[in-house]
C-alpha cells in the first residue's frame, strides 16, 4: 500500500490506483455521484490513467486473463456499473430529500451554487444532460440529484444513465490503455512516466468549458432559486 504523503496525493489518480486498485476505483466513481461529495475527486483523469494500468489492475484483482482487450473491458465494465449505481442513488436521493438541499448551508464539501448550475444545465439540455454531464466535472455530481428533484421519468433516466456511464467509462479507459500502447510502440514513449503532464492536460480539457463560462459568461443570478419550490 502506498503511503499518504500530502494532500496533493488526493488529486493524483495514480495514488488511488496503487493504494486500493480496482475496488477503490469503483468506490471513487460511485462516490462522485452516489455520495454527491466526490466532485473534487479526479474522475476523468482517474479513468484514463486506470486504462494505462488496466492489465496490472485486473491481474492483481482477479488474476491474468491473458488478453489486454478483455482486461480493459472488465475494468471499463466495472467502472460503468459503479457509475450507473452512483447516478441511480443520486437520482433517488433527489426524489426523496433533494429539495432540502436548496436550504442547506454551504460547507467545505457542499456548495449550493453547484446544485444551481446543474439545475440550469439540466433544464437547458433536457434528458441529454444526463449523458453530457458524465463528461463534465462537478456538473456530473449534481445532475442526477436535480433529475430526481424535477422527477424525471425513472425509465428515461435509467436509459440515459446507462448510455452516459458506458460511453464515459469505455471511451476514457480504452483511450488510456491503447494510447499508452500506441505511444510506446510508435514513439517509444512510456505514458506512465508522463502522468503528471497527462493529468494536467485532462484537467484542462475537461474543465475548460467551466472556466470559459466562469470568465466570459454572464454572471448567474442564483437569487431566483431562493424562494423556488422544487417539490
Amino acid at each position: 500500500m502506498e503511503d499518504f504523503n500530502s494532500w496533493k496525493d488526493l488529486l493524483n489518480p495514480e495514488f488511488y490506483i496503487k493504494m486500493g486498485g480496482f475496488w477503490l476505483i469503483l468506490f471513487i466513481v460511485f462516490a462522485e455521484t452516489g455520495l454527491f461529495v466526490g466532485f473534487f475527486l479526479p474522475g476523468d483523469s482517474l479513468l484514463f490513467v486506470s486504462g494505462i494500468y488496466a492489465v496490472e489492475i485486473i491481474k492483481e484483482t482477479f488474476g491474468s486473463t491473458g488478453s489486454d482487450f478483455l482486461d480493459t473491458t472488465i475494468l471499463a465494465s466495472g467502472v460503468a456499473l459503479a457509475a450507473i449505481v452512483g447516478n441511480e442513488v443520486g437520482y433517488y436521493f433527489g426524489r426523496k430529500t433533494g429539495p432540502a438541499l436548496y436550504k442547506r448551508p454551504d460547507s467545505m464539501l457542499f456548495k449550493k451554487k453547484y446544485l444551481y448550475q446543474a439545475h440550469d444545465f439540466f433544464e437547458k439540455h433536457g434528458a441529454l444532460a444526463i449523458i453530457m454531464a458524465r463528461f463534465l466535472p462537478v456538473v456530473r455530481t449534481f445532475t442526477p440529484i436535480v433529475a430526481g428533484i424535477v422527477k424525471m421519468d425513472k425509465k428515461e433516466f435509467l436509459r440515459d444513465n446507462v448510455i452516459g456511464a458506458v460511453l464515459w467509462s469505455f471511451i476514457l479507459i480504452f483511450a488510456g490503455h491503447y494510447l499508452d500502447k500506441l505511444f510506446m510502440e510508435q514513439f517509444n514513449i512510456n505514458l506512465k512516466e508522463k502522468l503528471e503532464y497527462i493529468i494536467i492536460v485532462i484537467v484542462l480539457v475537461t474543465t475548460l468549458p467551466v472556466i470559459i463560462k466562469f470568465m466570459f459568461g454572464k454572471k448567474e443570478d442564483f437569487s431566483k432559486y431562493e424562494n423556488k419550490d422544487f417539490e
